[in-house]
């Protein structure tokens, strides 16, 4: 028996009026700089791109690498701290806040997704909510983490997963959506 359903999605009712991510001239230079700066394979000196991210509000730490052709939506949304590792191809959607640990590595293609939409919503209204990568966490290749999401102190998400709940420290992740597979356990 099929079921009749009275709402359905309108998109020309969407309205994210309410969600300022900063001025659009700011926006605008990010755009432009942040493509020909980071997001590129262009061979820019590390050095002149975390000058170019503190520039734009970003929260950096010592000893950082990022790599080539990273997309970072707004940087003043952004905290990394010392020895963090932001491999080629990452892409941090961030919406709103997203704090990175000491130590912790960004593999090659990872998303860190702050933002969505809420389903149940006739409008299909924008949702965002932080993400927060403790100290030495480790997420693996063209994995996914999502909106809301805390990976605890030296949590690893492998290769191609998804994370859409908190990843207890130390804890190894796989799957989509991720789940427990081991304790994380380090040799001498």
């Amino acid at each position: 028996m099929e079921k009749t359903f009275d709402r359905r999605t309108d998109l020309s009712k969407y309205d994210n009026s309410w969600y300022q991510p900063g001025s659009r001239s700011k926006r605008f230079l990010w755009f432009i700089f942040g493509r020909i700066f980071i997001n590129t394979y262009l061979p820019v000196p590390i050095r002149i791109k975390v000058s170019l991210l503190k520039l734009f509000g970003a929260r950096l730490g010592k000893n950082i690498t990022i790599k080539p052709k990273v997309n970072i939506k707004y940087p003043w949304f952004l905290t990394v701290e010392d020895n963090a590792w932001i491999g080629e191809n990452v892409w941090i959607d961030n919406l709103t806040n997203i704090s990175i640990g000491k130590n912790v590595c960004l593999s090659q293609g990872v998303l860190l997704l702050t933002g969505n939409h809420d389903y149940s919503s006739t409008g299909f209204d924008l949702i965002v909510k932080p993400i927060v990568l403790e100290e030495g966490v480790w997420i693996g290749a063209k994995s996914i983490v999502g909106p809301g999401v805390t990976a605890h102190s030296h949590a690893v998400l492998a290769v191609n997963s998804v994370a859409t709940k908190n990843l207890d420290a130390f804890g190894i992740y796989r799957g989509n959506p991720a789940e427990f597979v081991k304790t994380r356990v380090f040799k001498k």
